[in-house]
């Protein structure tokens, strides 16, 4: 559902190799709040990496246009993460945001559901 248990999920890539995978259960969620949590999450380990030109690819068409300026942030609970993102983004030399259709970001979709069932399983254990 949206909202509904979510999980966020990104990959850092050189060269096209997987440098880095990052997923983390952010609970109750929408989607947008979840990509959100990956773009931050992605943009975080890369510049503790020490990268200062990099692409983010978004499977978020609402996402991106916010980040260009395309669209305002009328969600009051997008507005921290939004400006969040930004803050991280103004850290970098270079940024390019290039949206992708879903089926090309399978690799973030499937950790962002490891981190939602990891969850379930900790709930069950603990």
């Amino acid at each position: 559902g949206n909202p509904g248990p979510a999980g966020s999920g990104a990959v850092l890539k050189k060269g096209g190799t997987v440098i880095k995978t990052l997923f983390k259960y952010i609970g109750e969620a929408t989607n947008n709040v979840a990509e959100y949590n990956a773009l931050i999450i992605g943009l975080e380990e890369a510049l503790e990496s020490g990268y200062q030109n990099v692409e983010v690819y978004l499977d978020s068409e609402l996402v991106a246009q916010q980040l260009r300026g395309e669209f305002r942030v009328k969600n009051e609970n997008i507005r921290p993460l939004f400006e969040k993102a930004v803050s991280l983004i103004n850290n970098f030399s270079a940024l390019k945001i290039i949206k992708i259709a879903r089926e090309e970001n399978k690799e973030a979709d499937k950790l962002a559901n490891k981190a939602i069932n990891l969850s379930g399983l900790n709930k069950q254990i603990g």
